[in-house]
């Protein structure tokens, strides 16, 4: 397991776990930041991300992709 920040632009990863408080997890989730879902980063910039899940793309800075690991 490593977090979401370790991965490329054009990766596809299972999302296996996220850690946090329970509002950041729920906040998350309601995103689509579920675990064993897919997601696929877009593009990639000092560890802040665009990421594809579901069918939105959404904006990650670096604090909230290292809550997510796959």
């Amino acid at each position: 397991m490593m977090p979401l920040t370790m991965a490329k632009a054009g990766e596809t990863a299972t999302i296996r776990k996220i850690s946090g408080r329970d509002e950041v997890r729920q906040h998350l989730a309601e995103l689509g930041f579920v675990v064993d879902s897919e997601l696929q980063v877009v593009s990639e910039m000092g560890g802040n991300l665009i990421v594809q899940v579901k069918d939105s793309r959404i904006a990650l800075d670096k604090t909230m992709a290292n809550r997510i690991m796959i």
